[in-house]
């Protein structure tokens, strides 16, 4: 069973309360799945800065740059030859929504590692998206098996809303990490604070530990 939280409960205090409380209705194994200070829904709820952007894909492209042995830069049609997986995650958004079971297709971000080979000074990557927008993470987080290029959620293409044609998916930190409208990885030996870091986000975004602001 899914309990939403109403629209009211949103910061400390006696709606931190009343989140526990939801969390304390759902099944012990979900519980288990949710980081402290969250609730679950069965929606997607839709957030991010900005309008979002109109995409043409025959211009499209996606690069990997900076610290690595071999940069590379893919069309669209490129970029689907390369090989996929389907995985199920949660995903756990800093405004204090889960969803549980999230279905996902993509390039396994372990492939693209082996293809452009980060140097050993490589210590972050900072993924640009559309507008500019950036997000920066230590490189041992897109090392787990589950961090994907995504391009589908549920059977069917990302929508514009969340992030078509292409989006990082960290599902391990909080969800402003999985980058909508990705256009490139950048590898860097200096960490290089995002948009939302930048704005008093927590850098780290760990969800157990409940790393949300600064």
């Amino acid at each position: 069973m899914v309990f939403r939280l109403p629209s009211r409960l949103k910061g400390s205090g006696a709606n931190t309360e009343k989140i526990e409380q939801l969390r304390n209705k759902l099944d012990p194994d979900d519980r288990e799945r949710v980081p402290p200070g969250q609730f679950v829904t069965d929606g997607w709820p839709v957030l991010h800065h900005g309008s979002v952007p109109r995409t043409n894909l025959a211009a499209w492209d996606f690069k990997v740059w900076g610290l690595v042995e071999q940069p590379l830069s893919f069309t669209w049609e490129q970029l689907q030859q390369l090989p996929r997986t389907e995985l199920v995650t949660d995903i756990h958004c800093v405004t204090r929504w889960s969803k549980l079971d999230q279905t996902w297709e993509g390039v396994p971000m372990k492939h693209v590692l082996e293809l452009v080979k980060p140097r050993p000074e490589a210590r972050f990557v900072i993924a640009h998206a559309e507008a500019g927008f950036t997000a920066n993470l230590p490189i041992e987080a897109i090392l787990d098996d589950d961090v994907l290029l995504a391009d589908k959620a549920d059977g069917h293409e990302l929508t514009p809303e969340h992030g078509w044609p292409l989006r990082l998916l960290v599902p391990r930190r909080y969800f402003w990490k999985s980058a909508k409208w990705l256009r490139g990885l950048e590898f860097s030996a200096v960490d290089q604070p995002g948009f939302w870091e930048q704005n008093g986000y927590n850098n780290n975004a760990d969800p157990w530990r409940e790393e949300r602001y600064w």
